[in-house]
């Protein structure tokens, strides 16, 4: 009967982050974000690491500090690596979106070759995405990748960041401290 409850307390979280997405759509950051992080908290450590990582990719798009943001999306990367099934459909079709975050966040952070990096990881996820025409979320992806290729290709490179270093291979904090539980005010 507990093992049931889990359970449903487990296929009940999708749609509980969800209806915090729309909140934070409708205009309500920081509410969407409080919210979000009291589910981070109720989740927990050992908590599925595909809701890990949905949540905490939607957690950074709630911040307002651009090394916030990184911060959680570095999480959500770490979680989605962390997955048991690393070749489920689901986590696949995140991948790309997940490397596209983390460009959007060099971008604004002033860190083009990261961008660069994150942006061709990003690109060599969608293959996974498939080629329909009618599948939203494959082409909001793409749309997503071309414009910020573009937005990438008019910015200087980097001397020295490659992409690779701090955050494009490791899943640390820039400076390479590795990711520990949220700071206080993230």
């Amino acid at each position: 009967m507990a093992q049931q409850r889990e359970q449903a307390a487990d296929d009940a979280l999708p749609t509980r982050i969800g209806q915090l997405v729309m909140l934070h759509h409708a205009g309500d950051r920081e509410e969407a974000r409080d919210r979000l992080l009291g589910l981070w908290a109720e989740l927990g450590e050992d908590g599925d690491p595909l809701h890990r990582c949905t949540l905490a990719h939607y957690l950074a798009r709630t911040q307002t500090d651009p090394s916030d943001e990184l911060a959680w999306d570095l999480r959500a990367l770490t979680a989605a690596d962390s997955c048991a099934e690393p070749r489920s459909p689901a986590l696949r079709a995140l991948y790309p979106s997940l490397h596209l975050s983390l460009a959007g966040d060099y971008v604004k952070l002033g860190r083009p070759g990261a961008a660069r990096g994150q942006l061709t990881r990003a690109r060599t996820a969608s293959a996974a995405l498939g080629d329909a025409a009618d599948d939203g979320h494959a082409v909001g992806v793409r749309a997503a990748l071309a414009r910020l290729q573009r937005e990438i290709a008019g910015l200087p490179g980097d001397v020295g960041d490659d992409g690779d270093a701090d955050e494009g291979g490791g899943h640390g904090r820039p400076g390479g401290e590795p990711l520990g539980p949220p700071r206080s005010g993230s």
